[in-house]
């Protein structure tokens, strides 16, 4: 892969040892920024002060943060790059799918015990808007892609590889949110369930496939009642799925909006307490999909095909959007603990209803915990599904989208 165009004097003179040290050191401690803040809350001044420098040190390498950001980017897609190259290879599709995720879950354990160089998370990388990290980016998903492909008539429809790439590449970057409550030694071990799922579904083999129901999702009274608080929560939730919390300021929310800042302050006191709104609409549209869901269910399966497809279906509709929980990972640490414990309780929630079809025969013994994470990253992934599937409709996301999570990423197509 190539690296940045018009890179700076530093970069153009032959390499040191010591310039090489130095650059992969403020590369890691970028990373751990990123990750923390995202682009937007990124400064070269706390990248600085994890090596004990001052900004000026960090210029010398890097002129200006962005530059920064899209090294680090960069870095990460070489990973990516490497590990579905080393995953291509003899055998069928699901064979290469497989190799592919266990080699991220062994890098990720590598990565925590300090033996590999942690890489950037993706959250905000459209906030960059580097058309270097696209360009890799787009190369990226076209090797996932790829990975996919069957021999002859087994080979998927073009919009279906390309809803299905996604959802697998979701899937991996998901699973970074909730590693977080496995010990090292286990990451190997989820990453066998992970990859399980992703070739063998969720549903029990030949299970019939249970035509989404119809859900409500809004009622009377909710907040896109009120035309004003609706138009300020959708401007807010588009900021921050696509920049990050940092990125959805005062400022860039009222220019959306072409409102002054006395017009936003006369409508929210703070920006936080818009934020929180934000979750609080994406956590109640989430409850009452599963509440409306298993009101008329006839088994597991379909109640979590009813609640996942008519999520999904809402994400691509156009109507207000529902927050990205990887928002989570740039919003203040004040708060940040207790919005991952409501997002929590909805994955638990996902896995009380996977238990109930492992009791009713409707799901194939998998581990629910992995299981429900997975159902909230493809949930949560929906809200950039028109990016890398254009043309698909909300209508069809079920099929192409919600449907090889539960039959296996290399189901054959509904008829």
């Amino acid at each position: 892969m190539s690296g940045l165009k018009d890179a700076g004097p530093a970069e153009r003179r032959t390499p040191t040892r010591r310039f090489e040290t130095r650059r992969s050191a403020i590369l890691a401690s970028a990373v751990q920024e990123l990750n923390r803040k995202g682009i937007r809350g990124m400064t070269l001044g706390e990248v600085a002060a994890r090596l004990d420098l001052v900004p000026t040190g960090v210029i010398y390498y890097f002129r200006n943060k962005e530059e920064l950001a899209s090294a680090c980017f960069l870095k990460a897609l070489e990973r990516f790059e490497s590990l579905i190259g080393d995953a291509q290879g003899p055998g069928d599709p699901d064979a290469a799918v497989e190799r592919f995720t266990r080699a991220f879950f062994d890098f990720k354990r590598r990565a925590g015990l300090g033996e590999a160089e942690q890489i950037a998370v993706f959250n905000d990388v459209r906030a960059l808007n580097s058309p270097a990290v696209n360009e890799a980016y787009v190369a990226m998903f076209r090797a996932s892609r790829r990975l996919l492909d069957g021999p002859g008539p087994a080979r998927l429809p073009g919009l279906h590889r390309n809803a299905r790439a996604h959802l697998l590449l979701s899937e991996i970057f998901w699973a970074v949110a909730w590693l977080r409550d496995y010990e090292l030694v286990d990451y190997p071990r989820a990453g066998e369930r992970c990859a399980d799922i992703l070739a063998h579904g969720i549903a029990v083999p030949g299970a019939a496939w249970p035509a989404p129901r119809r859900l409500a999702l809004t009622r009377a009274g909710d907040p896109q009642a009120d035309a004003s608080s609706e138009l300020f929560l959708r401007a807010a939730t588009e900021l921050i799925n696509a920049e990050g919390y940092h990125g959805a300021s005062v400022e860039r929310i009222s220019a959306r909006l072409n409102v002054s800042k006395g017009a936003f302050y006369h409508h929210n006191e703070t920006k936080d307490e818009l934020v929180l709104a934000c979750f609080q609409r994406t956590f109640d549209m989430m409850w009452r999909a599963i509440h409306a869901a298993e009101a008329g269910g006839r088994s597991g399966l379909d109640v979590l095909v009813s609640a996942a497809s008519a999520l999904v279906e809402y994400q691509l509709g156009g109507a207000s959007p529902l927050l990205r929980t990887s928002a989570l990972t740039t919003v203040p640490e004040t708060i940040q603990p207790e919005l991952i414990t409501r997002f929590d309780r909805i994955s638990l929630r996902f896995a009380s209803i996977l238990c109930d079809g492992l009791a009713d025969g409707s799901i194939r013994p998998i581990d629910v915990n992995v299981g429900a994470q997975m159902i909230t990253g493809m949930i949560n992934a929906a809200a950039e599904l028109h990016f890398w599937a254009p043309g698909l409709t909300p209508e069809a996301a079920a099929d192409h989208y919600v449907r090889p999570l539960f039959q296996g990423l290399l189901a054959p197509p509904a008829a």
